[in-house]
Parts: structure tokens; sequence; C-alpha cells
């Protein structure tokens, strides 16, 4: 199952990542992808916190999303911030396009929405089909210490006069299946009143990461390279956060 984010979620989400934030990632990928000239493909592209970067530096970009109110995010920021994009409502496993891609890009662990291993593949495996001779695939994971996390957490947002609220509770964990679920609670208070509430379950899956290299290597993937919390060179294997999976 794939996530596709409600109109409360979308807000928090535009508040919490605006267009503009990076983790690292923003410019890791963009020295990345300096040499690329054609066309660039972000699934999952939410509400375009890479993709307007990715435009603002000259690529032509092209993002879908499944979610209609991500994808409503991404086109108003695209238009405050003047650029151009090509955006569509499509699915990891569905998505399909007549041109072939230079890159294809995976920032902050969309990748790890899909929580069946065979969408996983079909994914990796449309990917490969979708990029030019030498194209390159550039995916996000969180390391496994990431989602041993159980406690509860809450987190609040003002927007203007609106309060914007998060509790989050870790409902499940399947070591076998490696996927995580938690509940989502979102509120929407207006002058001390709760005028709206979301509640959806939320689910992750943990990758290993020869695990993630065998199944580039399985989709079609010849040349890998593995980058730690957007840093070229070794890494720390204690310490580090996030992996960049780079795959030719």
């Amino acid at each position: 199952m794939t996530k596709t984010y409600g109109k409360l979620a979308s807000r928090v989400y535009e508040l919490d990542k605006p267009v503009g934030r990076s983790f690292g990632d923003v410019e890791f990928y963009l020295e990345r992808l300096k040499t690329i000239t054609a066309p660039v493909l972000e699934p999952a592209t939410g509400n375009g916190r890479m993709l307007v970067p990715l435009a603002q530096a000259g690529h032509s970009v092209i993002g879908f999303d499944l979610s209609p109110e991500m994808l409503a995010l991404c086109k108003a920021n695209c238009a405050q911030y003047g650029v151009n994009a090509e955006l569509s409502r499509q699915g990891f496993t569905t998505f399909h396009y007549a041109q072939k891609f230079a890159a294809i890009v995976l920032p902050a662990g969309s990748f790890q929405l899909m929580t069946d291993p065979l969408d996983a593949m079909s994914f990796l495996r449309l990917c490969r089909q979708s990029l030019m001779q030498d194209g390159k695939l550039l995916l996000d994971i969180s390391v496994v210490g990431d989602f041993m996390d159980h406690a509860p957490r809450a987190r609040h947002w003002q927007d203007g006069e609106d309060l914007l609220t998060l509790q989050e509770m870790r409902t499940a964990t399947d070591y076998v299946k490696q996927v995580v679920t938690s509940q989502l609670r979102y509120e929407l208070w207006q002058d001390t009143q709760l005028v709206a509430t979301e509640m959806e379950l939320f689910s992750l899956r943990w990758w290993g990461v020869f695990e993630l290299e065998l199944a580039l290597r399985e989709a079609g993937f010849t040349q890998i390279k593995i980058y730690g919390d957007y840093q070229s060179g070794d890494f720390d294997t204690g310490s580090v956060g996030t992996l960049t999976f780079e795959a030719q």
C-alpha cells in the first residue's frame, strides 16, 4: 500500500517541509544531477520541495503523485516560484510516459512508502525501463534504527490564526515484513476550538543495505554507489541516518 495525503496532512506537510527547506538532500541532488541535460522525473513529488529547486537550476522536471491535495500544492508552488513542470496523478507501479528520462529521483524516503516488496521491485523495474541509456536513479532510505523508536510524538504548527497539530503513535511493528505502522491524528484548531480532524494509518518499510543493492541489480541496474547523510566518500555506519543509493 502507498500513502496518499489528505487535506490536513498535506497542509501540515507544506508547513513542515516547504519549498526551500533542505535536509542536505537538495544540495546533494543538485550536485549529482549537475551534468544532466535531459528531463528528470520525481515520483511522489509531494508539494514540490525538491522539484522546484531542480526546475530553478534549469532542469526540465516532471512529477507525479497519488494525492490530489499534494498535486495542488505543487502546482501552486511552481506558480509562486515561476517554474514550469508537468504534473500528473499516477502511482508508483503504474506510471507511464512516452519519453525516457536522464534521471529519476526519490528523496526523503519516498521509496519506503511501498510496504510490499513486490510493489517495490515492480517500481524499480519500471524505473529502469523509463531511464535513458546511462540514466541514473537516486533514492533515499532511512536506516533501520530510525524505525525502532516507538515513543508517541506530538507536534504543532501555527498558520496565521490557525493551529495545526499532529499526534503520532506506533501501532504495529512487523519484524518479518520489515514494516512499521503508526496512527496519525491531524487536528485543526481555530480560536481554541477543534474544527477538523483527520485520522490515518501510516506505514513504512525498512530495507537492509545489501537487500536494496540486490534489488537494484535484479531490476537491471549495474553501477551502484551509496552515500551516507548526503556526503561523498566513506561514512560512519554507526552514526549515519540516511543512505542515498545512486544506480545507473
